[in-house]
């Protein structure tokens, strides 16, 4: 059997016409049904998860699912215009974004566009969102203090450069106040700071933008922001946007910090998406990899070794707690991957002890390896005297008559919790602290009344700063207090008492 020329012919004219339409359905692929920021498309079979997707009218795309008959894609923008029938191309690019200095002082969304009104981000380097978090070989132990410049957290729950610790609590507790304060006193210490808002009100982020410019903070941060008015799939993105922009920094060896604020909102943002693209649902209608879903973002968080320039981003991951409970399914996953965390209690909150940190139920898995070795002198103790006093004071409600010992315990403890209340938007230098904790300790502030202690503190400082600056160099050079420095300290504060005595009782 032979065939003629005319049969070869057309037989290589359908092969090519066939192989055009595989080729056309690999790259580019036809929407099937379209709606809630959510699309299934058919074709597109060399589509890779997590890749950007061009839909008509500039809109972009990401894949989020991969099923043998189509394509599942969120969209990164408003789906108007958009419908069934229309052409899907590949852009081959996985989901990436702008890093470097040009983000620094800027206000950008979830894919790093700028949205403060400012000229548009030129960068010449990219990275993706998405990255397999440092190795174990490739860190080193955390060992740096990073100084949130509150009395509370650096003395008893401190945070180390690398450390990943979370803020937890009920609304309105001050978990965003404690990050911002973070943040404002990193000035002058070289470290690089990004706010992620995630699900936050537009009014808010604009607050928390002219909040750091007052305060000369802006310079150095970077903030990432997707409102609640904005689709699920940008408020997904957003922590890993934030992340990516990190990570540039740490690899060329500097110090970050992070904020995700926060990452409750994240998870309800990651399950909207999840049940549109009909993945099953599991405990809370959360998906089965909501774990994951943090797990992955959290762990880039690293103090990295000598070899690899010794950067560190530091993770400060928000979650709201509904009535207190920190055994909710999204509060129970984040606690168990993170380093500690901050808790932040109404109770405390409303009886005006701010920050409302929770001393009991707060905890730093890095501990003192992140303190400087002066804070580690004045506040070894200082955790169980608070502890002693909560006790106390649950049981003396109940008697008047108290013995001698217990009256101190008391009287002690109440001192100690005055010191440690700050007002917002007010991060003291560690020299600073080490001298207010230094006083407390070895009962400088025993003769001075309960309402006094901010007084006292506040006239204290000055005093030191204007009579004895050699001190607190001393303190800021040294480190730590040695025999000769505690001699002076208890010289300078025995004058500084004869000089206010009208601070003090009688």
């Amino acid at each position: 059997m032979s065939l003629n020329p005319e049969e070869i012919s057309k037989l290589i004219q359908d092969q090519i016409k066939r192989y055009d339409e595989e080729l056309e359905i690999d790259e580019t692929g036809t929407i099937i049904t379209i709606g809630d920021g959510i699309s299934l498309i058919h074709g597109l079979r060399n589509a890779m998860a997590g890749e950007l997707l061009s839909f008509p009218g500039d809109v972009y795309g990401m894949v989020m699912n991969l099923e043998e008959e189509h394509v599942g894609a969120v969209l990164m923008g408003e789906s108007r215009g958009i419908k069934e029938g229309d052409e899907v191309k590949r852009t081959g690019r996985i989901v990436e974004v702008a890093v470097g200095d040009c983000m620094l002082g800027r206000v950008v969304n979830a894919l790093g566009q700028a949205i403060d009104g400012g000229a548009e981000i030129k960068s010449d380097k990219y990275r993706p969102v998405e990255r397999v978090a440092p190795g174990v070989m490739t860190r080193k132990s955390v060992h740096q203090p990073l100084q949130t410049g509150l009395k509370v957290i650096d003395s008893m729950i401190p945070i180390g450069r690398g450390q990943r610790e979370l803020i937890i609590g009920d609304r309105q507790t001050g978990k965003t106040a404690i990050a911002i304060d973070t943040i404002i006193n990193q000035k002058g210490n070289g470290i690089k700071c990004i706010y992620v808002a995630i699900g936050q009100k537009a009014s808010t982020v604009a607050q928390i933008v002219e909040k750091l410019r007052a305060h000369d903070a802006l310079s150095y941060t970077t903030i990432v922001s997707a409102t609640a008015s904005e689709a699920a799939p940008l408020q997904y993105l957003a922590p890993y946007t934030g992340c990516a922009i990190g990570e540039e920094w740490m690899e060329n060896g500097d110090d970050v910090l992070i904020v995700y604020d926060d990452l409750s909102k994240h998870a309800v943002a990651y399950r909207t998406m999840s049940l549109l693209l009909k993945r099953p649902p599991g405990r809370e209608a959360y998906p089965g990899d909501v774990f994951y879903l943090h797990s992955r973002l959290l762990e880039r968080a690293a103090k990295l070794n000598d070899e690899l320039g010794g950067g560190s981003l530091t993770a400060l991951p928000i979650i709201e707690t509904q009535a207190g409970d920190i055994s909710a399914y999204i509060p129970t996953n984040v606690i168990s991957i993170t380093d500690g965390q901050i808790f932040l209690q109404t109770e405390l909150f409303n009886a005006g002890v701010r920050p409302a940190v929770d001393s009991g139920l707060s905890v730093s898995r890095v501990g003192s390896a992140a303190q400087i070795k002066a804070m580690k002198q004045v506040s070894g103790s200082l955790k169980l005297e608070l502890a002693q006093f909560r006790e106390m004071q649950a049981f003396a409600k109940f008697g008047s008559d108290l013995d001698a010992a217990t009256t101190e315990t008391l009287r002690h403890g109440e001192r100690l919790t005055k010191l440690l209340i700050q007002n917002q938007y007010d991060p003291m230098p560690v020299t600073h602290q080490v001298l207010s904790l230094y006083a407390a300790k070895h009962k400088y502030l025993k003769k001075v009344k309960v309402e006094d202690v901010g007084k006292y503190e506040r006239l204290m400082l000055q005093y030191m700063e204007e009579h004895h600056q050699d001190i607190i160099t001393a303190i800021y050079e040294q480190g730590a207090l040695d025999e000769a420095l505690e001699t002076k300290l208890n010289e300078c504060l025995d004058a500084f008492a004869l000089q206010y005595e009208s601070v003090l009782e009688g």
